[in-house]
């Protein structure tokens, strides 16, 4: 039971990291220091070829150096994004803040769930992962919700800058939490991790994938529906903006598209045993697919509930493809394994983020929707024929 504290510890770190009142306020205040929005475009393309070169490197290095190291890693990027921007006037200044993030994100996407899997593995608890794994999702949700709420008011009554110096004490508590981690015994090869070169652990990780297609099309599900869940975080602001709904009820509707995704992580672990993950992901594509539809055709109201329940079962993703996949790979090459589904997921994003921009202007944000319901349901039907004999 020696690792089991860095289960709780960890569920202390994503509260810390996610209360970042910032984040409500962020266009504004970058808007403020002179931020054009075409600067934002720039910024956003510097963010994502740095998550691009970075991903997979970073998870090996997780694998073969240490996982805390990476979570550290990615808290001290955290503190210094946000220590940065208090002080940012230039573009320059906020193009090196998008890089630190990058850095921070990639750092840690693959090693933290390396982390908590290979600690309840040492505890003999590694099949309650998506228990553990949905927890921790829910308390992000919870994060998220308090910070914008709370962000909102302070913002209205003090100002932006303030929001911005608590983020930067919530960062550096979150950066002393991670200091407290140790590191798990990693079960499998004995041979010394740090002799192993780098393209070792990417021919392994390729060949792992190739040799395991069940893991393979459960992963693919996962990228395909994260995308598109993707979609309705970035733009629920400008569907409603179209059906006519007052500013004054987006600060609700933010909370309520983020409440709806806690059932799906709290319960993941306990509708598994009750359904396979094959009945589970059908099924949330084909919810998916049909909410996705719904709510590009019909123009109304009534979207906002395919909206809700499209929410409602984005929460079961993460849980279930993180878990299918961790219970199936080796803990020396866990991060680095875990650094490709995240690595394939920002691919799908970008794929598909080209056809949602480009009906989005020819039939404006319905038709962006639209897409990603085609692209939803050309996936249900072939994951409803390849994922028969595999998963």
């Amino acid at each position: 039971m020696v690792y089991m504290p860095n289960v709780w510890k960890l569920f202390a770190v994503r509260f810390f990291f996610n209360l970042i009142p910032a984040y409500v306020i962020e266009r504004l205040y970058w808007e403020e220091r002179g931020m054009t929005i075409q600067m934002v475009v720039y910024a956003e393309i510097i963010f994502a070829i740095t998550i691009v070169l970075l991903e997979v490197p970073t998870g090996i290095i997780a694998d073969k150096w240490g996982r805390k190291r990476m979570i550290v890693l990615s808290a001290l990027m955290g503190c210094c994004e946000f220590l940065i921007l208090v002080f940012a006037t230039e573009f320059w200044h906020f193009a090196l803040v998008v890089i630190l993030a990058a850095i921070g994100s990639s750092a840690s996407s693959g090693a933290e769930n390396a982390l908590l899997y290979d600690s309840l593995l040492a505890a003999g608890k590694e099949k309650s992962f998506e228990k553990y794994l949905g927890r921790l999702n829910a308390l992000d949700i919870v994060s998220i919700i308090i910070a914008a709420l709370c962000g909102s008011l302070l913002a209205s009554r003090w100002g932006y800058d303030l929001n911005y110096w608590i983020s930067l004490v919530s960062m550096v508590v979150a950066l002393v939490l991670t200091l407290t981690l140790v590191e798990p015994a990693v079960s499998g090869d004995s041979e010394d991790d740090s002799s192993i070169p780098m393209r070792a652990y990417v021919a392994a990780s390729i060949r792992f994938f190739r040799d395991n297609p069940g893991v393979r099309i459960v992963v693919l599900s996962g990228m395909v529906m994260g995308a598109a869940i993707n979609f309705i975080d970035e733009f629920w602001q400008t569907y409603l903006d179209r059906l006519g709904i007052p500013v004054l009820y987006f600060g609700l509707f933010s909370a309520a598209i983020f409440l709806l995704r806690l059932p799906g992580n709290l319960l993941a672990h306990f509708l598994k045993n009750l359904f396979s993950y094959r009945s589970l992901l059908l099924g949330a594509l084909a919810v998916f697919a049909a909410g996705f539809i719904y709510v590009s055709v019909v123009k109304d109201y009534s979207g906002l509930a395919a909206i809700g329940l499209i929410c409602l079962f984005a929460g079961l993703i993460e849980p279930l493809a993180g878990g299918y996949l961790h219970h199936r790979t080796d803990s020396s090459m866990r991060a680095t394994i875990g650094s490709f589904q995240s690595l394939g997921e920002n691919a799908v994003l970008s794929a598909t983020g080209i056809g949602f921009g480009y009906f989005s202007v020819q039939m404006d944000i319905f038709g962006g929707f639209g897409f990603i319901a085609v692209v939803c349901f050309a996936f249900l039907v072939y994951f409803a024929s390849a994922s028969k004999k595999v998963v």
